[in-house]
């Protein structure tokens, strides 16, 4: 029988297997001298300019995620500047194990704030919600101005018909799962409701809970809103300010920049580091379809991640050594 740890550890290595696998598949016939080549020819004021836009959009999150926490009194305010450090260590802890990050950020707030950690997690979970209802419109965008060639990746990358009737032919058995579920919880709840640990359990989801319901009372709902159409709008920026910066790639049009940036989105979504090799493969290819050389596009896609990456590591190892070495919160005594 295999520890947690070691299973933990099995994972992330086959994630990262996969993830390199694809990085090494997709780059197994590029020249390094045609890729020093670019290079050398890009215009690295404006992928420059590219971090600089993507580090305002990693403030921005951290503002718009303070934003959801109420003073209690039994905790430390929430500051945009602490909440913008735990959002850094979460990407960087991302890029080891996907998807760790949004647990590692909520535990920085636990242990420098005293904010219980399933209200921490309560508003991720709104950030995460608000985030998928923007990428669904940023798609429904890209559909719009490019729909004709949107329409044609999707039947290429998917088999729509297919994918409709295997959610629909599975959708009783999810519904009916799901019940069952739910039903369970409820009689295991009730018989065992004064054991110690269901007691837990429950005070975490209603924590979980309250940190859902703070999108409810926000101290700053416009701000809260804009920040979220303007995180979206960086993410545009840092994708154009690229294709600025590599010749081939300057002379794509604000809708085919969209559609790159919609491509790299699905392929950061991948569950492995990073998006490695999977946001590579995806934005390569559409780069392609819109007329740029392969070996551009490929080039393109490494540059834009590589320097995002580096951009992570450097500031999030900073925010890292700031939270270690800021004081652990502790409640105070009560007379």
């Amino acid at each position: 029988m295999l520890s947690p740890k070691i299973k933990q550890l099995l994972q992330v290595a086959l994630s990262l297997g996969v993830a390199l696998w694809i990085f090494w598949f997709l780059y197994r016939d590029m020249e390094f001298d045609s890729l020093q080549t670019q290079l050398a020819s890009s215009n690295w004021i404006w992928i420059g300019a590219s971090l600089v836009v993507a580090w305002a959009g990693y403030w921005l999150r951290g503002w718009r995620w303070a934003l959801l926490f109420p003073q209690e009194a039994d905790q430390l305010p929430v500051s945009s500047n602490r909440a913008y450090h735990a959002v850094m260590v979460g990407y960087l802890v991302n890029l080891l194990i996907p998807r760790a990050g949004e647990v590692a950020r909520c535990t920085v707030l636990t242990r420098n704030n005293g904010i219980p950690l399933g209200q921490a997690i309560g508003t991720v979970l709104v950030e995460r919600s608000v985030d998928l209802l923007f990428m669904a419109g940023t798609f429904f965008l890209a559909f719009l101005l490019e729909s004709q060639l949107f329409l044609s990746l999707a039947g290429e990358l998917v088999d729509l018909s297919a994918l409709t009737s295997g959610l629909l032919r599975q959708l009783p058995l999810l519904l009916g799962g799901g019940a069952l579920f739910l039903l369970l919880l409820y009689f295991l709840g009730k018989k065992y409701r004064n054991h110690g640990f269901v007691n837990k359990l429950q005070l975490f989801f209603r924590q979980l809970l309250s940190g859902v319901l703070a999108i409810r009372t926000l101290k700053n709902p416009f701000g809260f809103w804009l920040s979220s159409v303007a995180i979206w709008i960086i993410y545009f920026l840092t994708m154009y300010t690229v294709s600025q910066g590599i010749g081939s790639a300057a002379n794509l049009s604000g809708s085919q920049v969209l559609l790159v940036m919609v491509m790299g989105t699905i392929g950061m979504i991948a569950p492995v580091q990073g998006g490695i090799g999977t946001f590579h493969a995806l934005v390569a290819y559409i780069l392609v379809v819109f007329g740029v050389p392969e070996a551009d596009g490929k080039i393109f896609a490494a540059i834009i991640h590589g320097t995002q990456m580096l951009l992570v590591i450097g500031v999030g190892l900073i925010s890292w050594v700031l939270m270690l070495k800021t004081s652990a919160w502790k409640k105070p005594l009560t007379s």
